[in-house]
């Protein structure tokens, strides 16, 4: 039986690179397959792949979380809310990659980047499901961690 989390495969480790080895090319499938290209942004909330991203990104699978939310990325609208957040949790996710790599300072680039994409929605703002306020403080963790 597989290992789950929130009803997602666990990955069997979380890869960071030149550390460890990447995952099987296919191992995410599955997951990012859960968006399809005639999708509404507003329903992209609601794919295996969103979830899932936002799963592996509280969880430590920081890697794994930008290969899933990748494929929620593609779909955005350009300029929108939704690809903002989208955006912002795969730098977040790329931030906290870097404190495991032992690069501060490129994690504190990474969180820049967040806070930037996020800076024009009022906090409390549902984007995705998510409020920008609840990613800036993830981001003010992460700032901490790279000090």
């Amino acid at each position: 039986m597989t290992d789950t989390l929130g009803g997602f495969p666990k990955p069997p480790h979380g890869h960071v690179p030149g550390q460890n080895a990447r995952h099987p090319e296919d191992w995410f499938d599955r997951i990012k397959t859960s968006v399809h290209v005639d999708m509404q942004a507003e329903d992209l909330q609601d794919t295996a792949a969103f979830r899932a991203g936002l799963i592996y990104l509280e969880t430590g699978f920081f890697w794994e979380c930008h290969e899933v939310l990748e494929a929620v990325w593609l779909q955005t609208p350009q300029d929108s809310p939704e690809r903002d957040m989208t955006q912002a949790l795969i730098q977040l996710a790329n931030a906290r990659l870097k404190i495991l790599m032992m690069r501060p300072n490129a994690a504190v680039r990474l969180c820049d980047k967040v806070e930037a994409h996020l800076a024009r929605y009022p906090a409390r703002q549902s984007i995705l499901g998510v409020s920008p306020q609840k990613v800036l403080d993830w981001t003010s963790v992460t700032r901490r961690m790279a000090a």
